[in-house]
Order: C-alpha cells, then sequence, then structure tokens
C-alpha cells in the first residue's frame, strides 16, 4: 500500500539533448535538478514510476542534525538552511517546520551516547540539548513512563517537513526554471560511446546528455552492474504506518525506548513502531555480505533476517545483462514504484504501546499503512560524486535510511560537481572509490 504522494506534471516528450540527465525523481535527484535548472543548464529527470513514489514519500519526515554520522553534519547543516530558504526562494510549500526533537531514555549507556555526540557536534557550532530527568518529563508530558527517564536530548533546530510535499514541490520549481521531468519514463541503460557517458537509453528512445547522475535509490546497483561498474548496496524493508488525527502530545518528532512518533500537519501521527527492518536474503545481498558485515554486527538489534520475494524479483535478485531495445524490469508494472507488502501485524501492538505510552491517543486508530525498501551502503553513508572509471557519470544514492532530511543539501552538492563548481561541502566522506578500492568499510556513526 503506497503513501499519498502529492502529483507532479510530465513534460509530454523527450528533449533530443540536455546538458544533464538524472535518473531517478526521489528529493536528491528533483532537488539536484533545481539547482542545476538554476544555474542555467539543460537538464531532464527520468522516473519510471512518480516523483517520490518510492522512500522519498516513505520515511519518517524528520529534518536533524542530531545523532547523525559525523561525516554527514556538514552536509546536513546546509540541508537544514536550504529547508528554511528553498519555500520562500522557490514560490513552494514543502512543510517545513522547526519544531525541534525530543529523545527520552532510561539507559545510561544511550544517555551516554548521546552526551559524546553532542560533545563532538559542538566542534561544527551545534548547540544542542542534554536534558536531565526532570527537563526530560517536561519535554514528555502525558507520557506515563516519563518518571523512569534518566535524561535525554532536545535538539532545538531540528524539525520535520511532509513527505508527500517535499519532492513534488521542488520538482514543479524545477520546471518553471526550465527543468524536464518524465514520469513512467524508465531508463533501461547508460549510453556509452567512447569510453564516456553520451546520455541514456530510455522506454521512450535515447536521450543525449553530457552528464549523468544516476539517483536511483535500492535500483542503483543493479543498473550499475550492468555496465561493469560495482556499486556494494543491500536494502532493508521497512513498515511505518500513520494514525487518524489526534490530540497534540508533541509539536514534533519524538523518540522514546517504547514507541517514535511525529507529529503531522493533518493532525495524525507517523508511527515506527519498535520493530526491526527486514534484511532479505538475496543474491544481491549475499555478493555484498563481507562488506556490509561490520555495520551488520554493529546494527545486529535493529535487523532481522528472511527470505521473501525479493530474492526472485526486485533491484537485489539475479539479472543478466538485458537487452535495451526490449522491456526491461525497470518497466513491469509491479516494479514501477517498488511497494513492499508491510508487515501489518505490528499496528495492534504499536498503537497500544501508543495509548499505555500516551493514555490521551488511546483508542486513535491507523489511518494508512505501507512498507518502504531503504537503499543502504555498507557504511551507512550516501555516495555523492564521480565515477572516474566512466567519465560522465555521477552517483547519488545510498541514504541508508536517513536521505530524506539530508536530501536538499545533497541534490545541492550532486549539482554542483556535475556542473564543475566548487562543492557547497567538502565531498570527500560521500566519495565513490571509498567502498571499491579495497579501504577498510568505516562503521557507520550515529544514524
Amino acid at each position: 500500500m503506497s503513501p499519498p504522494v502529492d502529483p507532479v506534471a510530465s513534460d509530454p516528450a523527450l528533449p533530443q539533448e540536455v546538458d544533464v540527465a538524472i535518473i531517478g525523481g526521489g528529493i536528491a535527484g528533483i532537488t539536484a535538478a533545481y539547482f542545476i535548472a538554476k544555474a542555467g543548464q539543460r537538464v531532464a529527470v527520468l522516473e519510471k514510476g512518480v516523483v517520490a513514489g518510492e522512500q522519498s514519500s516513505r520515511n519518517w519526515g524528520w529534518c536533524r542534525i542530531q545523532n547523525r554520522d559525523e561525516r554527514e553534519i556538514p552536509l546536513m547543516l546546509k540541508s537544514m538552511e536550504l529547508w528554511d530558504t528553498l519555500p520562500a526562494e522557490a514560490g513552494i510549500d514543502v512543510g517545513f517546520r522547526r519544531t525541534g526533537l525530543v529523545y527520552a531514555t532510561r539507559s545510561e549507556a544511550e544517555l551516554e551516547s548521546w552526551r559524546r555526540w553532542i560533545e563532538m557536534a559542538r566542534g561544527y557550532q551545534v548547540h544542542n540539548q542534554i536534558l536531565t530527568a526532570e527537563e526530560a518529563r517536561a519535554r514528555t508530558p502525558g507520557h506515563s513512563g516519563a518518571a523512569d527517564w534518566i535524561g535525554g536530548i532536545f535538539s532545538p533546530r531540528d524539525g520535520m517537513a511532509e513527505p508527500r510535499k517535499a519532492a513534488p514541490a521542488i520538482a514543479a520549481a524545477a520546471r518553471r526554471l526550465g527543468a524536464t521531468i518524465h514520469q513512467r519514463c524508465a531508463v533501461r541503460g547508460l549510453d556509452i560511446q567512447g569510453g564516456r557517458v553520451a546520455g541514456v537509453i530510455t522506454e521512450r528512445g535515447t536521450l543525449r546528455a553530457g552528464a549523468v547522475l544516476l539517483a536511483g535509490g535500492a535500483w542503483s546497483s543493479m543498473l550499475l552492474r550492468r555496465h561493469g561498474i560495482d556499486l556494494p548496496q543491500s536494502s532493508i524493508r521497512s513498515t511505518i504506518f500513520v494514525t487518524e488525527p489526534a490530540e497534540e502530545v508533541t509539536p514534533g518528532g519524538l523518540y522514546t525506548p517504547d514507541v517514535t512518533i511525529g507529529r503531522r500537519q493533518d493532525g495524525g501521527y507517523i508511527v515506527a513502531a519498535n520493530n526491526r527492518g527486514q534484511i532479505e536474503i538475496t543474491p544481491q545481498g549475499i555478493r555484498y555480505a563481507r562488506k556490509f558485515w561490520p555495520t551488520l554486527v554493529a546494527r545486529r538489534k535493529m535487523v532481522k533476517f528472511g527470505i521473501g520475494e525479493s530474492f526472485f524479483r526486485g533491484p537485489q535478485a539475479i539479472t543478466g545483462r538485458w537487452r535495451m531495445d526490449r522491456p526491461t524490469i525497470f518497466e513491469a508494472e509491479d516494479m514501477r514504484t517498488l511497494d513492499p507488502t508491510p508487515n501489518a501485524a505490528i499496528v495492534e501492538p504499536a498503537l497500544a504501546q501508543l495509548g499505555r505510552s500516551y493514555p490521551a491517543l488511546a483508542g486513535v486508530k491507523m489511518a494508512k499503512l505501507w512498507g518502504g525498501w531503504i537503499d543502504s551502503t555498507p557504511d551507512a553513508v550516501p555516495v555523492i560524486g564521480a565515477v572516474d572509471a566512466l567519465p560522465g557519470l555521477f552517483l547519488s544514492t545510498g541514504y541508508s535510511g536517513h536521505g530524506f532530511g539530508i536530501g536538499p543539501g545533497a541534490g545541492r552538492l550532486a549539482a554542483d560537481l556535475v556542473m564543475g563548481r566548487a562543492p557547497v561541502v567538502d565531498p570527500s566522506p560521500f566519495r565513490y572509490a571509498r567502498l571499491v578500492d579495497g579501504s577498510p568499510i568505516q562503521k557507520p556513526g550515529m544514524m
């Protein structure tokens, strides 16, 4: 079951040639298109389904610096600036508000890890607050378990945006600047001539382009493998749901040991029940298991393993060197938008726990449930940068479950790199080569 997403107008025909072709209509690709079009270059976005149909509409909507991996903090600071300024600059509504995020805990080990993070983040001029037990209780009024808190965090400058609105609104703004958006237009592969990218081959024909940015989420590794390019990538199946409108118990995002919720603009809550994500054993997962092992060890309590239909079909299944002159898996109707079956069994216990935690929310009903397919890298940090072995090809993928909030900054960085401009932040933490040149895989930091 797909979450709601605002519709985006498509351009009726492919141009013959552009400066930049972008594969993928999620927030990272769409925001890159916005900045490329703003710079006066010709850019087209090719999306096999609809803009924001996959993870860009299936996330929590949190826009946070708190608990980010240190490598991501400079880029996330830029993203927060863009979340503030883009709506007025582009005349759009992305639903962004700096509500602050609250974390509360009864675990001394967890609290200590937060203290260490805050001490590190001060070097980036991030001044979030460690909460005493009394302050944590004051920040979680109405929570029945607040008496057990030993402390927490308040990140006053963090906030939330609306996943159903954000990427579609930025896409509309990009079109007004001259970008073209092509939905239900799958890219079958890269057009390579003379050892460099010359464009893309789509189901509607070939589009010539001086550069190609692949922002294909869970599909990126499969498409690259078709061209002999290795991208270690794996995916986690997740389930979240939203409730009907209910009484306000928190203005933004709230993490507790029992339940994680975020207040939506419509008055409901997005509920990320404390169930573990599922790593489905797949041919691609087996291929990259060694590279992912350090992260699996570090995050073993956050995931469970299983075998599902993704072993045989989808972005991690076995695929050969398909032909470009006939329909591909990208064009199959059940693959246009990845819509994994959610784990409905979590809903009743999650709502029960929500009611126990907040008696004011007892009896609130689920409004919509959906699954997600979270594309991840071995170190849980995205890849944003050039593929040196194939000039003209750039990547923006592997956001590892926290790409929505960082999306505007990631789009700006990718746009800078594609256009050869000075990058908005140091791109070296996101370089593609770190995953394939034999360098030790760095364990992920905070998520």
